[in-house]
């Protein structure tokens, strides 16, 4: 069974129906979760007759009786995609490295993506520690929060903290031991292998973006990475999953 994190906890234990006429966060959560889900409304907080209207097709794509009010049902179907992302994978005879890669292809799976603007909803608040907006670029939030799944279930300490930080990432990385650079990876990532990850270096003290690499061919990486779009942006709006070249990309290994 899926454990939201504590900084997200509240908001996801069904308390009492939310109907309209109704304001406030919990409202605006459910507009995000049906934005979500491809219905198109203003996340306002306020639950009038656009919410209502949303959530009766909701309910009825859904198959759920037609109320228009949200009940622990429509709720929990409302918020499937976080509930299934953050469900444990057995750990099996999986390799630490397996496991973070089993973690990014699920999350990945239910795109996770931005609503209401920049840096700005329940899947970046998920992976940023219930924090969001301009300031707060998700790529490394999302690396943290797979590997940290990966932790769990391994049943071992973070190799590198909990951060929100491309920097930070790099040098715990250096501090431990972990960190590849560029002109050493094609010697080394046999050894490495998929469950890695990498990050985008503008100048030697500097990285801006980062994802989880899934696989190491010759000449190209496979990754999944949050915050990035289809141009492979650093400040994008979703997790995709990318095929990239070597170029200005360093390593830090986690196994």
């Amino acid at each position: 069974m899926q454990e939201f994190p504590k900084w997200l906890r509240s908001d996801y234990t069904f308390a009492t129906t939310t109907e309209r006429g109704e304001r406030g966060k919990r409202v605006k959560l459910i507009q995000e979760w049906l934005i979500l889900h491809n219905i198109q409304i203003v996340p306002d907080a306020d639950f009038g007759a656009a919410t209502e209207a949303a959530l009766l097709r909701f309910q009825q794509a859904k198959k759920l009786p037609a109320s228009g009010r949200v009940d622990d049902a429509t709720f929990s179907a409302l918020t499937a995609p976080i509930r299934r992302a953050l469900a444990p994978i057995p750990r099996q005879n999986r390799t630490f490295n397996q496991l973070v890669v089993a973690y990014a292809e699920q999350h990945e799976k239910e795109h996770p993506r931005e609503v209401g603007g920049q840096n700005l909803g329940p899947w970046v608040r998920l992976y940023m520690k219930g924090t969001e907006g301009k300031a707060f670029p998700w790529c490394a939030g999302f690396v943290s929060f797979v590997v940290s799944q990966a932790a769990v279930t391994f049943d071992s300490t973070l190799e590198i903290p909990y951060t929100v930080s491309c920097d930070v990432i790099a040098v715990e990385g250096r501090h431990r031991g972990r960190f590849i650079p560029e002109r050493e990876i094609h010697r080394v990532r046999g050894e490495v292998g998929g469950g890695s990850v990498f990050l985008n270096r503008r100048t030697a003290t500097d990285w801006i973006h980062t994802g989880i690499v899934v696989r190491f061919d010759d000449e190209t990486i496979e990754t999944i990475e949050g915050n990035t779009n289809d141009s492979g942006s650093r400040e994008g709006f979703e997790v995709v999953r990318r095929i990239r070249g070597y170029k200005s990309k360093d390593f830090v290994r986690l196994d």
